[in-house]
């Protein structure tokens, strides 16, 4: 349990496996959906557990069922766009493509003294993913206005690039 760094920081519990597959299978489910054209919009609410790495729990996430949907939407489209509002960085994600220009992750997150303590500005990917990793780490104390001033631009500038 331990190799996987399942126990204090995520513990095990009753349903563990079933919430895995819940979480997994959503985000799967989604992903196939997108693939067929059978909805423009799919949303997991039981998902977005970006902190899993390949083998390892990690912040209360214990299967990346982020990364599993992509790999799903990668089977029919040659690149996704993954971008990451949540306060914290979505380190298990950008570790999972850090190397493929296939994917480009940005994450807009706290950033400091704050878990997972990822997503320096300088992180920008590696290999034939190099520039494929965006990060925007923030300050505390960041108003509404002054997260749409930093997000809007950011968004367009990666949405008119090469990438797509």
């Amino acid at each position: 349990m331990q190799r996987f760094n399942v126990g204090e920081d995520c513990p095990v519990f009753d349903g563990l496996f079933e919430f895995c597959q819940l979480s997994a299978g959503g985000s799967i489910a989604a992903a196939v959906k997108l693939n067929k054209q059978q909805t423009d919009i799919a949303i997991n609410w039981g998902g977005g557990l970006h902190h899993a790495k390949k083998s390892e729990a990690s912040g209360f996430c214990y299967i990346n069922d982020i990364v599993i949907g992509i790999l799903e939407l990668l089977k029919y489209h040659q690149r996704v766009l993954y971008v990451d509002i949540d306060i914290h960085h979505g380190d298990g994600v950008e570790e999972a493509f850090y190397t493929t220009d296939r994917v480009m992750t940005v994450s807009f997150h706290k950033y400091g003294e704050y878990f997972p303590g990822t997503g320096d500005l300088k992180d920008i990917g590696a290999g034939r993913g190099k520039y494929y990793a965006v990060n925007c780490p923030l300050r505390d104390g960041m108003d509404d206005d002054c997260y749409e001033r930093i997000f809007k631009p950011v968004v367009t500038k990666v949405c008119f690039t090469d990438f797509f």
